[in-house]
């Protein structure tokens, strides 16, 4: 796979050669965790990408849920979508302000939505910046656009679904989280979760496919840390983390690698909530 790729991850300089396409569109996707006390919505009003709409990974979601971000009915993704001026026919690069890490989700959720001309901007905002490349605080210029969505949901896997995998073995359950949340040696930054990982999953965090730059690793690299982790990458992957952010980051790295994947919205989330799941602890 060529490395820019406009419907996996593109590069600063692929997006600076395309900034004034008129069917270009960026999304701003950036998100902290709740302990970073960081307002992403301030800081993109503050500086952007030219051009970029701002997503709230938060607000785009499915409210009804006692759940962090869950995946928004799709009529709720098209309304907001097209109150963006985002929708048929455009190329969309979704980027953040850490690098490779929130962008991923919302990439994964347009995946989802049978949009595929959708890409990661490798190494993000930081990139960017870091090569000269110009930002602004001037918002964008909105004008409705009609999107058609066809719902994928063999990207989707919900409790039921990973839980069955767990015990059949039929998917390969990969875990974006760090070695010592997956071993149960860390205490969960979100209150009332058990500590561990879901039964027979590989752990693989999401750092390790990532340069020190914080731009995506090649495709050698990126194999060689699934296959070390022992990932069968001929069979489909199911990626689960936290609360379904970073294990876009491993879905993004599988894509690019020719492999298939789906998404546990959940995540550890709503796995370790529930005392009637089992949890493993120790190594995969």
């Amino acid at each position: 796979m060529p490395y820019s790729d406009p419907k996996t991850l593109v590069s600063t300089k692929w997006l600076s050669e395309h900034l004034k396409s008129p069917e270009l569109r960026l999304i701003d996707a950036s998100w902290y965790m709740p302990a970073d006390n960081r307002d992403c919505r301030t800081e993109y009003e503050a500086e952007h990408i030219p051009g970029a709409r701002f997503v709230d990974v938060d607000e785009v979601a499915d409210l009804r849920s006692d759940l962090p971000h869950m995946l928004p009915p799709v009529e709720k993704f098209m309304s907001r979508m097209r109150e963006l001026g985002i929708g048929d026919g455009h190329q969309v690069v979704v980027y953040d302000t850490t690098g490779v890490f929130s962008a991923p989700r919302v990439w994964w959720m347009f995946k989802y939505f049978g949009q595929d001309n959708v890409a990661v901007l490798d190494g993000g905002l930081p990139k960017w910046k870091a090569e000269g490349h110009p930002v602004t605080a001037e918002p964008p210029t909105v004008r409705d656009r009609h999107m058609i969505t066809e719902v994928r949901p063999e990207l989707l896997r919900d409790v039921t679904q990973v839980a069955a995998s767990s015990k059949l073995g039929d998917y390969t359950i990969i875990d974006a989280r760090s070695a010592a949340r997956f071993k149960g040696e860390a205490t969960e930054p979100r209150p009332g979760l058990r500590s561990g990982h879901i039964p027979n999953s590989r752990n693989v965090p999401f750092q390790d496919l990532l340069t020190p730059q914080g731009t995506l690793k090649s495709t050698d690299d990126l194999r060689a840390v699934f296959v070390a982790a022992g990932v069968d990458l001929s069979k489909p992957a199911i990626t689960t983390c936290g609360s379904g952010i970073t294990a876009a980051i491993l879905g993004l790295a599988l894509t690019r690698l020719g492999a298939t994947f789906s998404l546990y919205d959940g995540s550890w989330a709503e796995w370790g909530m529930y005392g009637d799941l089992r949890v493993a602890t120790g190594e995969a």
